[in-house]
């Protein structure tokens, strides 16, 4: 395991009973000549010791937000940004239920949640609870919004429970918190320093009058997955997103805009500073020919929208394209995928064209997940198993390197 020699590692330990395998984590990355950092929870400190984490890592343990000794040593006020920006990777175990909603909801009340809102590296999370809590809908919706925003898990283990139970809760096992630990590190290499990518976003907004629109189902995920994991592979990353619910890192630009026209300008704009451009956005195709500054009222028996063509923002892109940039279109077919995609790529001169195909279960809009097919300018056709949208993001980024 020669990816942990040298690496900064932040250990984060909430309060359940397998605390006391967080001891056997640190003491065996310490061995493969990593340099540990301990975060401990108030409730953490009722199971082990911060002198034994402090022991075994030989740094200081964190538990508290604010210095003891608050009359001396104020730099410590900013501690959570100095560590956030101090390690390559951030593993979470064990992780309580209650840890967990709190790191999907942004609530920073320990110092442990409060440097989870500010790290900047990777995230593993090992859960550890009884079964009935893990299990929980209000857990499982947390663990999948929080995959969707690229962090990673490693799944507990079957057996018996601190409650006398047997069951799905145990703390995954301290080896298979290192293998995962090692893909993470292995493929999380800033292969794309220096590198400008700008990313599309989102539906977009086209107004019939003040209170409707003609939009799409489309989440924004992708365009968040996307820009996740090109930041995480040292990318400088801007995202043009139309009108969504998905949030951003603070360390990723965000542009907003609502309508097609708002977002081919400023696509455009930013197409002239960028590498590589990623097009995942579902921009409308049309929009109404003329907008009611007044509510269209109900009283008419029927009612005729007439509809006309949106800017191609590819099409421009591809008149504007640079021999060195590299653009990426996305391709959303329910028929003749591979054909209609060869198509698309040939006339709008793409580099890749993802597909996907939101017939297929657990790949349709709004979702967490997406089975792509990634069409290359060369003919190759590469066909992925149904992941995470972070990690097909990953796979679309792997392409775009190896390109």
């Amino acid at each position: 395991m020669k990816v942990f020699q040298k690496k900064k590692i932040i250990v984060g330990v909430s309060g359940g009973i397998a605390a006391y395998k967080a001891c056997y984590l640190v003491r065996e990355l310490i061995k493969l000549g990593t340099e540990v950092k301990v975060v401990m929870t108030p409730s953490a400190c009722e199971f082990v010791t911060p002198l034994t984490f402090s022991t075994l890592s030989q740094n200081e343990v964190i538990v508290d937000i604010f210095p003891k000794d608050r009359k001396s040593n104020l730099k410590l006020s900013t501690w959570h940004i100095e560590l956030s920006l101090w390690g390559d990777l951030f593993i979470f175990a064990p992780a309580t239920v209650n840890s967990i909603a709190k790191i999907n909801f942004g609530i920073a009340d320990n110092a442990l949640t409060t440097l989870i809102s500010a790290i900047r590296a990777p995230i593993l999370i090992a859960p550890a609870a009884d079964e009935d809590m893990f299990e929980s809908r209000a857990n499982q919706r947390n663990i999948s919004e929080l995959k969707a925003r690229g962090i990673y898990f490693v799944e507990p283990g079957f057996g018996d429970l601190a409650s006398g139970l047997v069951g799905k809760g145990r703390m995954a096992e301290v080896e298979n918190i290192l293998n995962e630990a090692e893909k993470i590190l292995a493929g999380s290499k800033k292969d794309l320093t220096k590198k400008k990518i700008v990313i599309s976003s989102g539906p977009t907004y086209e107004e019939i009058d003040p209170v409707r629109f003609i939009g799409n189902r489309a989440s924004g995920k992708m365009g968040q997955a996307a820009a996740l994991a090109a930041y995480y592979r040292g990318a400088d990353v801007t995202v043009v997103t139309g009108p969504s619910q998905v949030s951003f890192p603070k360390f990723i630009k965000v542009i907003h805009v609502r309508s097609a026209d708002e977002m081919y300008e400023e696509v455009i704009k930013q197409f002239a500073k960028c590498d590589i451009f990623i097009s995942a956005a579902a921009v409308a195709d049309y929009k109404p020919k003329n907008y009611s500054k007044s509510k269209i009222k109900k009283d008419m028996h029927e009612l005729t929208i007439e509809l006309v063509k949106t800017k191609d923002i590819l099409k421009e892109i591809a008149r504007l394209k640079k021999k060195k940039q590299v653009v990426v279109g996305f391709s959303v077919e329910t028929e003749n995928e591979i054909e209609n995609s060869k198509r698309k790529l040939i006339e709008k001169n793409l580099d890749i064209v993802v597909i996907n195909n939101p017939n297929v279960k657990g790949a349709a809009f709004e979702g967490d997940t997406n089975q792509i097919i990634i069409l290359k300018k060369t003919g190759e056709v590469i066909e992925y198993t149904l992941k995470s949208k972070f990690d097909a993001a990953n796979d679309i980024l792997d392409q775009i390197k190896s390109k």
